[in-house]
């Protein structure tokens, strides 16, 4: 619960922040932020597989391809269930909930618009997913450590438009990520073998990798799609033995 307890704080300053604030963060700062932010994620990713991967060098190659084929047949699994297909509208009504509130409009600071608006960006995020399904499968919330100062950032801008409300969205917030977190964790005893949870890294690990190059504007992966994988990493490996 570590993680979700850092996203709730970083939305809560960052609401305070944008609350208290006379001025935004200007584009250059902003432009900085994001390349220092999509390399720490870079760096996370990566580190996180690298981490993962141990033993002779045969070893290695075959944690690779079981990340490999995790990655594959979670695509696959992603894509016929539409996973990012439902994200994408839950961000498209949140983000015409906050066009509609941009200053200078009649709707400017409502505050039960900013509490969806914040629930619906901050819950549907694959990070969310991601980062909660690791925090109880293996104690690793630095995904999740990373969408907080992403989150908090962002209830800066959201702050200044919609007034108080986007602090409520700890609320559901908690409760979304704290539940996959506890439900991970429930699942945790049956995946006590050091092989199944590496798996879940090395392959976590990749997919946050991904999320550096959404940031950085690099290239477009429908990243929802590929959240099945983390199921797919230990069965393989299990099966795989």
């Amino acid at each position: 619960m570590i993680g979700t307890i850092l996203n709730a704080t970083a939305i809560l300053v960052g609401g305070i922040v944008g609350l208290t604030a006379r001025k935004q963060i200007s584009e250059p700062k902003q432009r900085v932020i994001k390349t220092v932010l999509g390399a720490l994620v870079v760096y996370v990713g990566l580190s996180m597989t690298w981490d993962s991967l141990n033993g002779s060098f045969l070893h290695r190659l075959k944690q690779l391809a079981i990340v490999i084929l995790a990655l594959t047949l979670g695509r696959i699994a992603g894509r016929a269930l539409h996973l990012q297909k439902l994200l994408n509208r839950l961000g498209q009504i949140a983000k015409r909930k906050f066009t509609s509130a941009t200053p200078g409009n009649e709707n400017q600071n409502r505050a039960s618009e900013g509490f969806i608006t914040c629930v619906l960006l901050f819950c549907a995020a694959p990070m969310a997913i991601l980062g909660s399904l690791q925090d109880g499968l293996t104690g690793n919330y630095k995904t999740l450590a990373l969408k907080s100062v992403m989150d908090g950032l962002a209830t800066i801008a959201f702050a200044k438009v919609f007034g108080w409300g986007v602090l409520l969205s700890v609320i559901p917030l908690v409760a979304y990520q704290g539940t996959i977190t506890l439900l991970a964790k429930s699942v945790e005893p049956y995946l006590r073998d050091p092989a199944l949870l590496d798996s879940i890294n090395a392959t976590g690990g990749m997919l946050v990798f991904c999320i550096a190059l959404i940031i950085l504007e690099l290239k477009r992966i429908e990243l929802a799609d590929y959240l099945p994988s983390l199921i797919f990493a230990p069965l393989i490996t299990w099966v795989w033995r």
